[in-house]
């Protein structure tokens, strides 16, 4: 199993952004969407937004469990935590043009003198969390992503056909209408009428949104407009972080 960025094609301003599409095999896909989690794990968010969560930091007795008990999700949770997963992620960026300047720090008593001869060492780590917004009202505010992460990547995780892309639950990238919220590093969230949408990722099947975290990299979900609260934007959502 891996995840496929052939396909990535990114954006440069205002921060590093992209698309991958497809983002997996076909069956892959398949089994996971028909395997994700339901509701009742979840715990409710409400700090950005309207959001529902379940991963390694938020219900992670339930989301251990749920994890080993399913084999599609057991074996995506060792590729994700794989020592090649970084590096490939990284690569891809790389290749576009986006170079952090980076690699993983490697382990060992060997692997530290090895690194002091290389790319800047840090000593990233990876998790991935299942998220889910309402059609009705659901939403995250604008906000940068916290300080420590490096890479997010966001996987749809919803059948052909099930999602009405007019309800919305697009991934907006923002740009500030001034300059107070030019630079935010630490991640403070703020009110949609302060910023200008750029562009709009359409929620869409089997794709990864993946952008670089900046000082500047202002995205959210919008509110969106459906009736039926039993309807769920589901995503898959991959970081790759730095430690606090």
């Amino acid at each position: 199993m891996y995840l496929n960025l052939d396909s990535l094609q990114m954006r440069y301003e205002p921060f590093p952004i992209g698309l991958a599409q497809p983002i997996l095999d076909r069956q892959t896909y398949d089994e996971m969407v028909a395997s994700f989690p339901p509701r009742d794990l979840f715990l409710h968010m409400s700090k950005l937004g309207d959001k529902f969560t379940l991963s390694e930091k938020f219900n992670s007795k339930n989301y251990h469990a749920y994890v080993r008990s399913h084999p599609a999700w057991r074996e995506f949770h060792r590729y994700v935590k794989s020592d090649a997963f970084i590096p490939g992620v990284l690569g891809a960026l790389r290749n576009r043009h986006v170079d952090l300047g980076i690699e993983p720090a490697p382990a060992g008593i060997l692997g530290r003198l090895i690194s002091l001869f290389s790319r800047r060492p840090v000593p990233l780590s990876t998790r991935f969390e299942f998220s889910m917004l309402p059609a009705a009202g659901g939403n995250i505010r604008p906000h940068t992503d916290n300080a420590n992460k490096i890479v997010t990547l966001v996987i749809s995780m919803v059948r052909p056909g099930e999602w009405d892309t007019k309800l919305g639950g697009g991934t907006e990238v923002l740009r500030p209408k001034g300059v107070r919220h030019a630079y935010n590093q630490i991640n403070e969230s703020a009110d949609f009428s302060e910023f200008d949408t750029i562009y709009t990722y359409e929620f869409l099947p089997n794709q990864a949104v993946v952008f670089v975290k900046t000082f500047n990299s202002w995205h959210a979900v919008r509110p969106m407009t459906g009736s039926d609260p039993a309807r769920m934007r589901r995503t898959l959502t991959i970081n790759i972080e730095a430690p606090k």
